[in-house]
């Protein structure tokens, strides 16, 4: 796939018998989604979003084309992209892309490598980074200014003040 690229969501299963389908998307506002325009997947297929409408932890929205239930099955697991040249450009400068800090390394207060970011989570309690150590452990820290108070997007670096004990080995003990 395209570094050009951005997932903005993935559809699930099929919503209903007239061609709905559960979208789970990755913008901020859910509902969104559908003014981004045209949505690409990863065979360059395009996708819009005629009608969209809020569900517990998805949006069910109604694709142009997509008519009937089987039609909708087929689409179970299409990653919806956008290129990032139509993305607005962030409001704030501590707003970042999950897939801009995917890869980044994070480094801690004395300049060691503590490992590179291998995604973005969040679980309802705020943003996680994922960080797999030099040992290959995966770490679990908080995406928040306090614990990464200086990210260079360009550099792919993100300087982190971690919690005390986070980056130790339980097993050296």
């Amino acid at each position: 796939m395209s570094d050009d690229l951005v997932l903005l969501g993935i559809v699930g299963a099929p919503h209903g018998v007239r061609g709905e389908v559960r979208i789970k998307a990755f913008t901020a506002d859910q509902l969104a989604l559908a003014e981004y325009g045209p949505l690409v997947d990863e065979k360059g297929r395009r996708f819009e979003i005629a009608d969209i409408r809020p569900a517990k932890e998805v949006v069910v929205a109604r694709l142009k084309g997509v008519t009937s239930r089987e039609a909708a099955e087929l689409l179970n697991g299409v990653r919806l992209h956008i290129e990032r040249s139509r993305l607005p450009a962030p409001e704030d400068e501590d707003e970042f892309l999950q897939a801009d800090l995917v890869g980044c390394s994070v480094i801690g207060p004395d300049g060691a490598v503590l490992g590179t970011v291998t995604a973005v989570a969040n679980y309802g309690a705020g943003d996680l980074i994922d960080i797999e150590t030099q040992d290959g452990r995966s770490v679990l820290m908080p995406f928040t200014k306090a614990y990464a108070p200086r990210i260079d997007i360009a550099a792919k670096r993100i300087e982190a003040l971690p919690p005390a004990g986070l980056f130790e080995d339980d097993d050296a003990a």
